[in-house]
């Protein structure tokens, strides 16, 4: 089953918070390996980044946090993917459809949509808002959100 890991998840997987311990162990239920596009590498890099910011994490847990993703995409635990011009027309479409009930933001729905054009079947998230939009849109969220 292919599944796509969001920001959200990652973010908890390579830096301690309340919801690594659960990232850590839907990591060893899933099957990889897993895209991960330009965009899910910037805005990954700019997560840890901003944790430090906050204050949140320290500069040596940041630069470990970033060694051990370079370290993964190395190691074939994620694969590159290159994202086609289409998702931006599914994200339209996800956000005609959706974000007025909803709330999700537009880098929740790019997410879904990028799940979406690369046929993912699973969307790995701790954003509760991103995980009703990727349940309706017929992808399966195995995380349990707290």
């Amino acid at each position: 089953m292919s599944a796509y890991l969001e920001t959200s998840f990652l973010v908890s997987l390579y830096t301690s918070d309340a919801n690594s311990t659960a990232a850590a162990l839907a990591m060893r239920r899933a099957t990889g390996p897993f895209p991960i596009g330009p965009f899910g590498e910037l805005e990954l890099a700019n997560a840890i980044e901003l944790r430090r910011f906050r204050r949140e994490i320290n500069a040596e847990q940041a630069r470990a946090a970033l060694a051990d993703v370079a370290s993964d995409l190395a190691h074939g635990v994620f694969y590159a993917v290159a994202i086609p011009a289409a998702i931006y027309d599914h994200a339209r479409m996800l956000a005609r459809k959706h974000a007025a009930v909803s709330g999700t933001r537009t880098l929740d729905i790019l997410h879904v949509a990028a799940a979406l054009t690369l046929a993912a079947e699973s969307f790995y998230t701790f954003d509760r808002r991103q995980a009703q939009l990727a349940r309706a849109e017929g992808l399966a969220t195995p995380v349990r959100i707290p």
